[in-house]
């Protein structure tokens, strides 16, 4: 079992007190806290990427290559990295850097993202969605494995002289994820190439989450693979973590915080249902309460 930091850089005001950092101070964090990571045996650190809303993860390359810059051995991941609104050879081109620069530490984190002011951003229609990301996957996989690639698609113009984009990879193509919040199709688009799965586990009951990871490992079956090469990934979700010497202590600490951030957040596909504290401990994905009760409820 690995353990893994994951930051999507939401800038807001603190629930309890309305202060709120610079977009500067907030940036910085962030490496800082990848840094800090790296010192505490933390395996990785991801970097979210989110183009509406109260984010301020729209560059998360940029990120990652400050992260690279400080620190030697923890694992640089995106998550996830919102493919379907990008161009594949961009992203081939930008990730490959960072894995340069990070000397082959990069993973990638794909999805389509769960905002959907990001389809008229980038002029795309949201009703593509999964079209869009399954076509620009495919070409991305093969940005990364061949040379004088050509192709035709349906959403970009075609490469129709042989390209090979540079910066390669440090030593290879990097491990692919892709990321799914609350559809099966993103998990079944992992299983059929054989690639690992990261739930998100954020917003929804635990039960539901399972059902995507049933689904994937029959998938994964169905296409032919090794059950035994398998690689799921899990995340905490919107509850966060928060560990005191005592499940009490730590829900009388975190309650308020935790509370006050669900009361004053809207955002449609992105709500949880968990309303206070206890329900998030109980019920949801929040890793709140002592040591012992986190502990058994990740294993």
């Amino acid at each position: 079992m690995k353990f893994q930091v994951l930051d999507i850089i939401p800038h807001l005001k603190n629930p309890l007190t309305g202060d709120i950092v610079s977009t500067a101070d907030r940036l910085n964090q962030v490496v800082e806290t990848a840094r800090r990571a790296e010192a505490l045996g933390f395996d990785s650190f991801s970097v979210g990427e989110r183009h509406a809303g109260e984010f301020i993860s729209s560059s998360p390359t940029t990120v990652l290559a400050a992260i690279a810059a400080v620190t030697d051995r923890i694992r640089l991941q995106s998550g996830v990295t919102v493919l379907a609104v990008l161009d594949p050879v961009r992203v081939a081109e930008d990730y490959a850097t960072i894995d340069q620069l990070s000397r082959g530490r990069l993973e990638l984190v794909i999805g389509k993202g769960n905002e959907v002011l990001q389809y008229p951003l980038f002029g795309l229609d949201l009703a593509d969605q999964w079209d869009l990301l399954a076509e620009k996957y495919g070409l991305l996989r093969r940005l990364w494995r061949e040379e004088d690639v050509t192709w035709s698609g349906r959403f970009r113009a075609p490469l129709i002289e042989p390209t090979t984009t540079t910066p390669r990879p440090f030593a290879g193509p990097p491990r692919i994820w892709h990321g799914s919040a609350t559809t099966l199709t993103s998990a079944a688009l992992a299983a059929k190439w054989g690639d690992p799965l990261f739930t998100a586990n954020a917003i929804q009951p635990r039960e539901n989450y399972r059902v995507l990871i049933d689904h994937y490992r029959e998938e994964y079956e169905r296409h032919g693979h090794d059950p035994k090469q398998q690689y799921l990934g899990s995340g905490s979700g919107a509850g966060g973590v928060f560990i005191a010497d005592t499940t009490q202590e730590a829900i009388r600490q975190f309650g308020p915080v935790y509370e006050a951030l669900t009361a004053n957040r809207n955002v449609p596909g992105n709500n949880s249902p968990f309303r206070d504290i206890q329900h998030a401990v109980a019920e949801g994905p929040a890793l709140v309460g002592s040591p012992e009760q986190v502990t058994d409820k990740i294993l």
